[in-house]
């Protein structure tokens, strides 16, 4: 269980994500996240070998999954079958969404990103440090903009 405000806190260069419900509390099967992100582009489309959902708390987001723009407010939400191509832009100052995962594969990814990318490092500078994290988990992923 955790409350309001509590969880294991993790970071990205296009986000903050708190661990509410660990893979390790329900047998690797699912994972729950809260994920805080400031207004702009998130990280290049990519492809994870697991299936998620979005769903919006707050701010106003669009999301691209396999070519397709899907714009999402609070109350929407968004399944991501394992394989799709996808990426999210926020274009509130800020939007909190829930991301659930199926397996503790998405977990396992952002605690590789948490120790491997700095706190801090803007975006356009993460890509050669997330090479290898991408590599070590099955994710593809395209080139930053400049």
């Amino acid at each position: 269980m955790s409350s309001a405000g509590e969880g294991f806190e993790l970071t990205s260069p296009d986000a903050r994500i708190t661990i509410k419900v660990d893979g390790a509390h329900t047998d690797g099967a699912y994972e729950l996240f809260e994920v805080e992100a400031p207004r702009g582009p998130a990280v290049p489309p990519h492809v994870t070998p697991w299936a998620k959902a979005y769903y919006v708390l707050h701010g106003r987001m669009a999301v691209l999954v396999d070519g397709e723009v899907h714009d999402l407010g609070p109350g929407s939400s968004i399944a991501i079958p394992p394989e799709a191509a996808h990426t999210f832009t926020v274009h509130s100052p800020s939007a909190r969404f829930l991301a659930i995962s199926l397996t503790d594969a998405m977990g396992r990814f952002f605690r590789d990103v948490d120790r491997t990318v700095p706190a801090g490092t803007p975006p356009a500078e993460a890509g050669p440090l997330l090479r290898d994290v991408v590599g070590r988990h099955g994710i593809t992923m395209g080139e930053w903009s400049s």
